[in-house]
């Protein structure tokens, strides 16, 4: 048989094609960090103008950081970008992370949703029940793909997020969520996985996917905003109109253990309206963020971790 030069010819456009894609992924990313770069820079900038605000204010000495940059003071009376009186400390640096800033209330999020390799049916079963939980999510059974074959594909089908599900002996035990295509990923432990087989009285039959109402209780610190911002856009805003939603999902923070319950409405009279539980239900704990995706060459920078030194004598709640 002769040559086909055609197969070459292919094989050399898929190769432009890869090295291409490679090359604006790069781009992207550079773009990014520059841009979040500038953003943390302002944002000390207005943390030095705060501290001279409230020197001049208290007549106190001013803080030796700021003692000599006379920069400051040149158009600190004039720079309508200061924090109002009613704005607090938390809420003046939550506009430095922007990674959903571009699609927020735009576009519908994408998760995708899978497992570590070699699955047990229960943890499958669980993967199932999440996918499920977040409605404009997919599910994929990974087989044998690596993370970072997995991330690229992922990156390619444009798809904005990522959920990871972990076990041990066929018990979940991790989940960790990672945006794309620059991050964050949180992880958190899961305990007291519950799925809907297992919750007695549990709503049975086919699981709405409407877009849900979500309830956030207890998220207090800059943390847990940041928690919050990650777990909110997994999940659609609203849909407008007169469709409105006919089930709930709830995240409660109690004593740093994020509480997930997942209920419907169920009409019980003419004006009476009752919860039913649904399911799945867990228990998360956050253990690390950390920028960047889930590959090990990500590079991101850790931006909290739950470690052996991180809680002393005295109890702190984090979130």
């Amino acid at each position: 048989m002769g040559f086909d030069p055609t197969v070459l010819l292919n094989c050399q456009i898929k190769l432009l094609h890869l090295t291409a894609m490679i090359r604006r992924q790069a781009r992207e990313r550079r773009d990014y960090l520059y841009r979040k770069a500038l953003l943390l820079r302002d944002a000390s900038i207005a943390e030095k103008r705060a501290k001279l605000k409230a020197a001049l204010a208290s007549g106190k000495p001013l803080d030796p950081s700021i003692a000599n940059d006379a920069e400051l003071r040149e158009d600190f009376k004039y720079d309508e970008s200061l924090p109002s009186k009613g704005q607090g400390k938390d809420d003046e640096f939550m506009d430095v992370d922007d990674e959903y800033a571009l699609t927020s209330g735009l576009v519908d999020p994408r998760p995708l949703v899978t497992t570590s390799r070699s699955p047990s049916a229960r943890l499958s079963t669980f993967a199932k029940e999440i996918r499920l939980l977040l409605p404009t999510s997919i599910r994929l059974n990974r087989g044998n793909l690596i993370l970072p074959d997995l991330v690229s594909s992922a990156n390619a089908a444009a798809l904005t997020d990522m959920v990871l599900l972990h076990e041990h002996r066929g018990t979940p035990t991790a989940i960790t969520i990672s945006h794309l295509p620059h991050g964050p990923t949180a992880s958190f432990s899961l305990h007291n996985v519950m799925l809907r087989a297992d919750i007695p009285d549990s709503s049975r039959g086919t699981v709405s996917e409407s877009y849900p109402h979500l309830i956030f209780e207890g998220f207090t610190t800059k943390l847990g905003k940041r928690v919050v911002q990650i777990l909110k856009h997994l999940f659609p805003p609203r849909e407008g109109g007169g469709k409105l939603g006919n089930r709930v999902v709830t995240f409660q923070n109690r004593e740093d253990a994020i509480e997930v319950r997942h209920h419907v409405f169920v009409r019980t009279g003419y004006q009476d309206v009752e919860l039913a539980e649904v399911g799945p239900r867990m228990t998360m704990r956050l253990f690390e963020i950390r920028g960047g995706t889930l590959e090990k060459n990500a590079g991101g920078d850790v931006e909290w971790a739950l470690t052996q030194y991180t809680r002393t004598s005295r109890k702190k709640d984090y979130l």
